[in-house]
């Protein structure tokens, strides 16, 4: 388990759709299938931060994949759709405090999200 120790900020979470949320390329092969522990993770996501779901899924797939988070009931503030497959880069200043701004966690594809759990530390 990799816990996630974060401040009580309010956080923005940029999150993978395809091998991250949904099974990769489910949409393609007779529709999308939450992955292990998305439900749980999701709820640990503190209700004020926000939530931006990334996708290399063409533009045209982002109306029913919406919809898919709607019925399953997955929050979301934005969307982009059309990203290019390869790397996603975060870039951020540091606080003066020393609180890192920027956490990057990769998964092993179609593994969910089990392995994460958020942690609000006060203390941060």
């Amino acid at each position: 388990m990799i816990d996630i120790a974060l401040s009580p900020l309010p956080h923005t979470w940029l999150i993978d759709v395809d091998g991250t949320v949904l099974q990769h390329n489910g949409y393609k092969m007779g529709g999308d299938s939450l992955l292990p522990g998305v439900r749980e993770f999701w709820a640990s996501i503190p209700l004020e931060d926000v939530i931006i779901l990334l996708s290399a899924r063409a533009v045209e797939y982002m109306p029913s994949t919406l919809a898919f988070f709607d019925h399953a009931k997955l929050r979301y503030t934005h969307a982009l759709f059309g990203l290019p497959a390869g790397e996603r880069i975060v870039v951020n200043d540091a606080k003066p405090s020393g609180l890192k701004t920027a956490y990057a966690f990769n998964i092993a594809r179609d593994e969910g999200v089990r392995t994460l759990s958020v942690v609000i530390d006060p203390t941060l």
